[in-house]
């Protein structure tokens, strides 16, 4: 990862463009020496031992964005592990932006976790198997949030779109400011196979490892964020929409790699599917 660089346009409030050091954009909050910062700050690595795992969040909030990180997971059997990556902001009614990878037998695929929560209600899960091996180079995880959508991408390919349906009485994250988190933990009575997989601790210490963040965000700061100024709405991310090749890759990967999506759930939902999947 390059050093941090902050460039700061003065519009009123702060709009920042940074790729980051570890050291400048993040803290380790728990783990007991489980999480590590490795050359100047160019490289983070979690490790999970059955004791503890481990984390950090960022120490900026974000307002909307575009968030991008290169993540390589834990390789061979990592059943029972649970490698997450999300915004979310504090508080009991919170909004959250998840991505979560369930790991899986040596040899079988990860399980790509994701989910939207608005007012501290999620329940709004799509989940993916990958088209490549993702504990054997890194890969670049993003997320596009603005005013009108959420892009969940992998590799710059859009995997998912939650697109904001407030015109129809669906609540969007748009109001809360968001912290990144990452940790590494094990969750063996539910990640794998519904929990029938159990975490092998002769495997341990599992690690997953980080690098290359990138924000182009709108910090929150003293109560304000510079998204309020006009100025700073000019930029690319914060009007995106999916073009049509956009929109193909997404159905591609939709077609060939979604394996459960919320919005054909009839069983969960006997009452009828939510809203917004009902107008899609």
């Amino acid at each position: 990862m390059a050093s941090m660089l902050h460039l700061f346009l003065v519009l009123g409030t702060l709009m920042v463009a940074s790729a980051g050091s570890f050291y400048q954009d993040f803290d380790i909050t728990w783990g007991d020496g489980r999480a590590k910062i490795h050359n100047n700050g160019q490289f983070l690595t979690l490790s999970l031992d059955k004791a503890s795992g481990s984390g950090f969040q960022s120490k900026n909030e974000y307002l909307f964005g575009k968030i991008d990180m290169q993540l390589k997971l834990v390789p061979g059997n990592s059943a029972g592990t649970v490698t997450a990556y999300y915004l979310k902001s504090p508080g009991s009614t919170w909004d959250e932006i998840d991505f979560e990878f369930l790991g899986n037998l040596s040899g079988d695929p990860y399980t790509l976790h994701t989910n939207v929560f608005t007012n501290g209600k999620g329940n709004r899960e799509q989940q993916f198997h990958l088209w490549f091996d993702p504990t054997a180079a890194f890969h670049t995880y993003s997320i596009l949030w603005n005013p009108q959508r959420i892009v969940f991408s992998v590799d710059g390919t859009p995997i998912r779109e939650f697109k904001n349906s407030e015109s129809i009485g669906v609540p969007f994250p748009k109001n809360q400011p968001m912290r990144i988190y990452s940790s590494l933990w094990n969750a063996d009575d539910w990640a794998t196979r519904g929990g029938l997989v159990k975490t092998d601790w002769t495997h341990a210490p599992f690690t997953a490892s980080y690098r290359n963040f990138k924000a182009d965000a709108c910090l929150w700061s003293n109560g304000k964020s510079s998204c309020a100024s006009s100025k700073s709405r000019s930029r690319a991310w914060f009007s995106q929409e999916l073009d049509s090749s956009s929109q193909n890759k997404l159905k591609w990967v939709q077609k060939n790699y979604m394996i459960y999506n919320y919005c054909t759930d009839t069983k969960r939902f006997p009452q009828g599917l939510p809203v917004e999947c009902r107008t899609a």
